[in-house]
């Protein structure tokens, strides 16, 4: 475990750094607010030690500065009998905890310990949600950053969010994102496949159904609007949604309200909705598969993902994490891929999108060499 320790006072910079090092920690230390901060940007800390008043910058300024750039330090404010009320407010503000001058062994010793359980579970809630929501949306070009910024404007609002793009862009990715970084993220994230749903059960599956409503109903059942209350309902490829069935996802939108096949009565249900599509919805409703009034309920953002061959400068990023995910799940040590290899696969039209390259370099990893070569992909793609 890594420890910083920022503080103008040199004996105590120099007794913390003696003490952590003798319980096997790795100890940096900085002199006042400033060089932490520099530091705090170059590496990552576990935990960090500040003092609350320094001359310059002192800590609460460095705690802002992690709090704000969501750095994951726990931080360990260090005040003197006069610094206890803001001590309090850098504890509200997202410290991890505080120690009295002057320093104690012991405080110091289980503090860190229970700073290190608190690292833990932020990592292991860092994997935990990889599992629970899949892949990032990895890049850095423009257009993935217009995306993000659109996210992070719109994801805490309740507005309907229409999604669209190509097969394989990752619209279920963004969707994803505007629930994570929503005010409803704690709550249920329910996906719905419309085009894998026969016309003649998707109402049973949206709304529910009460007990002997048709033939196979042998119990009540819940739709996914009622699964969904409270949290976030994404109708994934809602262009292949029966009229009907709008005609139904209409009424919950307007009424907040649906009823169950087979039922007459209400039931209330608060769902934010976010829709997909890779069909051109404004062709639909020219051609009366889609309802106008439905079009404009649901798209009152409009994000559209870009192709892979709009964002060609991501294929580096994406094919590095795909070979590090792929090489992890298959237990085998990291594969590289050399420059030439990469130009071929930037250069390379790419139809089936990110979907179509992540089988591409699986198929490398298996079929290729170490590193793969620019003559592996001309052999295997």
């Amino acid at each position: 475990m890594k420890i910083l320790v920022v503080d103008d006072e040199r004996f105590i910079r120099n007794s913390l750094k003696e003490i952590l090092s003798d319980e096997g920690y790795e100890v940096d230390t900085a002199e006042d607010g400033a060089i932490g901060i520099e530091m705090l940007d170059k590496d990552h800390y576990d935990v960090v030690f500040c003092d609350i008043k320094m001359p310059g910058k002192d800590g609460g300024e460095v705690l802002d500065h992690v709090v704000s750039e969501g750095i994951d330090s726990a931080m360990v404010m260090i005040s003197g009998h006069g610094d206890i009320d803001t001590a309090v407010e850098c504890i509200k503000k997202g410290a991890f905890d505080f120690i009295q001058k002057p320093l104690d062994l012991n405080r110091i010793l289980i503090t860190v310990k229970n700073a290190a359980e608190r690292t833990t579970l932020v990592k292991d809630n860092k994997v935990l949600k990889k599992k629970v929501y899949g892949q990032q949306m990895i890049g850095s070009s423009a257009a993935l950053q217009h995306i993000r910024d659109i996210i992070a404007k719109v994801a805490p609002t309740d507005a309907r969010v229409l999604i669209t793009g190509a097969n394989g862009t990752g619209k279920e990715l963004v969707a994803r994102s505007l629930h994570q970084q929503s005010d409803r993220s704690a709550m249920p994230y329910i996906e719905v496949n419309c085009a894998a749903i026969p016309s003649e059960l998707i109402e049973s599956e949206l709304f529910g159904h009460e007990k002997g409503s048709f033939t196979s109903a042998i119990k009540q059942h819940k739709g996914k609007f009622e699964q969904a209350d409270g949290g976030t309902l994404f109708l994934d490829e809602i262009g292949d949604m029966s009229l009907a069935a709008q005609a139904k996802v209409l009424r919950v939108l307007q009424e907040k309200k649906l009823s169950r096949v087979g039922s007459d009565k209400d039931i209330q249900v608060d769902v934010r909705v976010i829709a997909a599509t890779n069909k051109d919805l404004l062709k639909e409703i020219e051609e009366k598969r889609f309802r106008e009034d439905l079009y404009h309920r649901l798209s009152v953002i409009l994000i559209k993902v870009p192709t892979l061959d709009e964002r060609k400068e991501d294929i580096p990023e994406l094919v590095d994490y795909f070979t590090e995910q792929i090489c992890a799940e298959s237990g085998k040590s990291k594969v590289e891929f050399s420059d030439g290899a990469l130009k071929l696969l930037i250069a390379r039209h790419w139809p089936g999108n990110i979907r179509e390259l992540r089988n591409v370099v699986e198929r490398l990893l298996i079929l290729g060499g170490n590193p793969v070569s620019e003559q592996d992909v001309k052999d295997f793609v």
